[in-house]
């Protein structure tokens, strides 16, 4: 009979097997009342199931985290009863909890569109207000597939047919709507609650395969309560408000066009933004004793098949053919193979390590046309990326060094605080589990050195190497996978890299890859929607523009330019006939920080007056003393 442990230690003695909710209702009515789920042994189950034997068991309530991925995944299924209840003859196939919401594919002959999320709204309602119970039943995969197809379920049967042989055929009911699932579930529909919302529609092909049906695709979001529900759709406006392709073409920073998609024209502004931040980090890394490096774009596909890239990566990967050679290239979707060719060309000693080796490298990877998303994915970027070869009792205090760095250019860009999480072994990998045991405890250890505290991220890591991710938080709550730290036993190997230790002997280096940024254009894009355009001075394209009143002071704004260019402002002159407010209206959308502006007097007396962006006050200075402020101002934080 089974003995339960509890979180606190706590341990209960039952006579019989029972549910999670008898287990629950023994604790206290309040815990009965709470509890929408649990885990048992780190399982998560319905509390309906039985527990037979001794376990430790958590009991899941609405503001555990775990509880938000449940309620948009009965949210789903909720939506798809609405929509066969208000639509007969349309067919489900799938519908998972994603990030922020859910959704599900249905199979019918025409789309869905915004105008039917009303009627689907509120039948979701009358559902959750029933709060039909959520009830699982085990079939045989034969009755299972009869029953899909006789309710005229083609998609689901497909399903099943696919499962692998072992796999359990679970099937959950609400009331008289059932579906294939593997669950868990919530107690019933009423716990889903009303903090749900339709979002939008669109088209998927039927497991992703342009050569099966057209599914028309409904995306939902749901939240604890109301008040989370309403921050996010706050977020969702902000999003918009400051998403970085508008910004883009307001600032005139780029473009992308059908001839090279995937890939971004820079605009002179944009270009500056750019090279700003390129200058910033190339400063910082020389500091840090970062050497630079430039490696090929093409390389032989014989170095991926050796550094196991083509194996894993090959789809990812835009080949160049070479007919009179009969070679076949690869456009270079990372960096790591030929730094390890630069190590290795010499004789590498213990003295030389740690070598840190930094490029500014541009990469190529294939990315589905429909991944796409501005600069923020791409499939030609610019990746922030350095390699440091080092021995293994160097890596806690490489790994150190390195948090450091990355902390405080993230606070010159204006991100306070970042999270970081472990992503330890993947389950397609390289490398014998010895090595990675190695390499695992390696990281952990360095971890614990530089008093670096982490969230574990299970079965995330690189194919060599597990890693640390390092997470921002922008201004309006999103979070942002930026900068990485991966800890490679394994390319060194399978690409010869040695030193010569202190005894002589020839070691090899362990492979520290690690970025901060990640790619320049996806980061930029970040920054873009971080400041909503208004960028700090120093980053800002164009920091000052010269605006004149009258046309007499033509020739002293071109003065103030000047001086303003030669102190190393980025400026403009605006000479143009508009009015004065017209002018300060036009700069303000291009969020151009100070407007400078000069008349008759100004001219004679050698002096501006200062107007900030979002400020309708007025500073009145000198000419002098507007170059040596605005300069200091202007100076990146590491130059000041």
């Amino acid at each position: 009979m089974p003995d339960i442990t509890l979180p606190d230690g706590a341990k209960r003695h039952f006579p019989a097997p029972l549910t999670g909710a008898e287990i629950a209702a023994s604790i206290g009515p309040g815990l009965a009342r709470a509890a929408l789920a649990m885990t048992v042994n780190g399982e998560l189950q319905d509390l309906s199931r039985l527990v037979e034997t001794d376990a430790a068991i958590t009991f899941i309530t609405r503001r555990d985290p775990a509880a938000l991925a449940m309620i948009r995944h009965d949210c789903a299924h909720v939506l798809a009863q609405a929509v066969q209840d208000l639509f007969p003859g349309t067919q489900v196939t799938i519908g998972p909890a994603i990030e922020n919401g859910f959704y599900y594919d249905f199979a019918r002959n025409a789309p869905f569109t915004p105008d039917d999320f009303p009627a689907i709204e509120a039948r979701m309602r009358q559902i959750i207000a029933a709060n039909a119970p959520f009830i699982r039943s085990v079939h045989d995969r034969a009755e299972a597939i009869a029953f899909f197809e006789a309710r005229g379920e083609r998609f689901k049967a497909e399903l099943i047919r696919d499962l692998p042989e072992h796999e359990t055929i679970t099937v959950y009911s609400q009331g008289d709507w059932v579906d294939l699932c593997r669950g868990p579930h919530m107690r019933g529909t009423g716990d889903v609650g009303t903090a749900f919302k339709l979002m939008r529609v669109a088209g998927a092909y039927w497991r992703g395969d342009h050569r099966n049906p057209m599914l028309s695709r409904i995306y939902g979001t749901a939240w604890r309560d109301a008040a989370e529900l309403d921050a996010y759709l706050h977020q969702l406006e902000e999003a918009e408000k400051r998403d970085h392709r508008r910004i883009g073409r307001e600032m005139d920073l780029f473009h992308i066009q059908e001839e090279a998609v995937g890939s971004i024209f820079w605009h002179p502004s944009g270009w500056t933004l750019y090279r700003a931040v390129e200058a910033y980090m190339r400063r910082r890394l020389d500091a840090a004793g970062y050497q630079e490096v430039r490696t090929p774009q093409l390389v032989d596909r014989a170095l991926w098949e050796r550094s196991g890239h083509w194996e894993k990566f090959r789809e990812h990967m835009f080949i160049a053919t070479v007919e009179d050679e009969e070679k076949t290239l690869a456009l270079k979707p990372m960096n790591c193979p030929c730094h390890v060719q630069i190590f290795n060309h010499g004789i590498r000693s213990y003295r030389d390590l740690p070598l840190r080796m930094a490029e500014f490298g541009a990469c190529h990877r294939y990315e589905p046309s429909g991944a796409l998303h501005g600069i923020m994915r791409v499939r030609a970027f610019t990746q922030d990326d350095a390699h440091i070869f080092c021995a293994q009792d160097q890596v806690a205090a490489e790994t150190a060094r390195f948090v450091a760095l990355l902390a405080d250019i993230y606070r010159d860009f204006g991100f306070d605080s970042f999270q970081v999480k472990f992503s330890d072994r993947p389950e397609k990998r390289a490398g014998d589990d010895a090595t990675w045991d190695r390499a695992e405890a390696s990281l952990r250890e360095a971890c614990d050195i530089a008093g670096v505290t982490y969230d574990l991220n299970p079965g995330e890591g690189a194919f060599y190497g597990p890693k640390l991710e390092f997470v921002l938080r922008d201004a309006i709550g999103r979070d942002w996978q930026c900068g990485t730290l991966q800890v490679d036993f394994i390319l060194p190997e399978r690409l010869d890299a040695l030193y010569t230790a202190e005894d002589g002997s020839r070691r090899r280096p362990v492979m520290l890859h690690r970025a901060i940024l990640g790619s320049f254009e996806r980061f930029l894009g970040i920054l873009i929607e971080q400041y909503a355009g208004r960028f700090p001075l120093w980053l800002a394209p164009v920091q000052a523009v010269i605006a004149t009143i009258v046309s007499d002071a033509d020739a002293y704004a071109r003065h103030v330019a000047d001086t303003l260019t030669a102190a190393g402002l980025r400026v403009e002159t605006d000479t143009g006939r508009e009015k004065i407010n017209a002018k300060i209206r036009t700069h303000s959308l291009r969020h151009v920080p100070l407007l400078l502006v000069v008349g008759r007097r100004e001219a004679e007396a050698r002096t501006l007056a200062i107007r900030r962006l979002g400020s309708d006050a007025q500073t009145m200075i000198s000419l002098d003393e507007a170059a040596q402020t605005l300069a200091t101002e202007a100076a990146p934080p590491d130059l000041r």
